[in-house]
This record gives C-alpha cells, structure tokens and sequence, in this order.
C-alpha cells in the first residue's frame, strides 16, 4: 500500500506512532516536503536517518522549503522507482522534481519546493537555500516527463500548489511566484485523479480531486 503524509520537519514521532508504525515491506510513505532530516548533519540527526534506514517500508520524500540543499546535493542521484532519486540509505530516498514514479502499478508525479516567506531574515547556507524554488531544468524535465505519459498520471505530490487551488481555501496568502504559475500550467494540461501538497501546516479536504496534508496519513487508494 502506498501512504502519504505532510511536512515531517525531522520529527520521528511521526514514524513511531500511529499508522505509520505498522508499515510492512510491500509498503511506502511519501511524505509531502520538508522532510527535515537533513538539516545540520549532526550525530542525532545521522542517527535518526540510521532508524529510518532500518524500517521494513521504503520511505520517499520531496524536498520543501526547510531543507539543506548543501547537504542534500552531496548524495548521488539515481534511477529507481521509474524517476531520478537520491538514496539516504536503506529504504530512504528523496524523489527529484519533476519524477513521474511508477508505483504499485499507478504513475505519480512529483515535484518539491516552495519559497520561503521570511528569506530575507534568514542566513544563506545557515537557514535558506536559494535552490529551495526549482530551476528551469526541473521545469523541463517535468514537461518532458509529463508528455511521455500522455500528461496522464493517477496521482499528483507536490510540496507547494497550484494558485488555483490555494485561492478561496482560506489556507495563508501567498504571493505567486514561478512555481505557483508552472503548477498552474500542470494542473490545466494533467489529467490525474487526486493532487495531495502539503506545506501549509493543514489537514484540510479541498474537493474530491484535492487535499492538503499535514499531519494526515492517507492511502492512495
């Protein structure tokens, strides 16, 4: 069974307890964005990613605004799953903007990243990476994703959404930027059955073809 939940922001809490728990290895979770566990690279947070590693679940996430790209780049990207990924170790991986995965027979599109609200009060390379907004190679290796399958795919992951879905939600307002717009673009052109995002810190049902995920843990079903 494929599950997904929203922004972890390297708690482990999540993992122990409740739902995700009890994951078996025919199993995954995908978590929406600012997985955290990749932050100061220091001895908890390398054991942490060690307990991770040992779970009999494959484990995948995209990346989101509260991560340090400086340490993620470190790790060699792959093809897995039918996308480019970056393996942490065991069954952890980070799933690479633009992926369209193949998973349990359904094809999902993934795509990370967000703008920081308050990047002008943060540090970069401390608490901001400009690499948190997506370039314009990863816009194009989703193009190129999406017209391989026919701009068809079951589910869509984003981190951040489109402004289509972010407007008259009463979620917190934003200003558009690039992302906003190509995602606006990804959602007139998908056919897909349900886009899941998280980011916005929200359990919140916004039709039967959009949700946004925070603490949730849902089944594709």
């Amino acid at each position: 069974m494929i599950y997904i939940t929203g922004d972890v922001h390297g708690d482990l809490g999540r993992f122990r307890q409740g739902r995700l728990r009890w994951l078996g290895k025919k199993d995954t979770v995908i978590v929406l964005g600012d997985f955290g566990f990749v932050w100061d690279g220091g001895r908890e947070e390398q054991k942490a990613l060690a307990w991770l590693a040992k779970r009999r679940c494959t484990i995948l996430f995209l990346d989101g605004c509260n991560e340090n790209y400086d340490l993620l780049a470190r790790y060699p990207v792959t093809e897995a799953f039918g996308g480019r990924v970056q393996n942490l170790g065991g069954n952890v991986y980070h799933v690479c903007r633009g992926s369209v995965l193949t998973l349990e027979g359904r094809k999902i599109l993934c795509f990370g990243g967000g703008e920081t609200v308050d990047k002008e009060e943060r540090e970069p390379g401390v608490n901001w990476w400009k690499e948190e907004m997506p370039t314009s190679e990863e816009y194009a290796y989703c193009e190129q994703n999406l017209e391989a399958c026919g701009h068809q795919v079951d589910y869509v992951l984003t981190h951040d959404a489109p402004t289509k879905l972010l407007d008259f939600t009463g979620l917190p307002e934003h200003e558009v930027n690039r992302l906003h717009c190509f995602l606006d673009k990804v959602i007139l052109e998908t056919d897909y059955k349900k886009w899941y995002f998280g980011r916005y810190h929200r359990d919140l049902t916004l039709s039967r073809k959009a949700a946004c995920v925070f603490r949730g843990v849902l089944a594709l079903e």
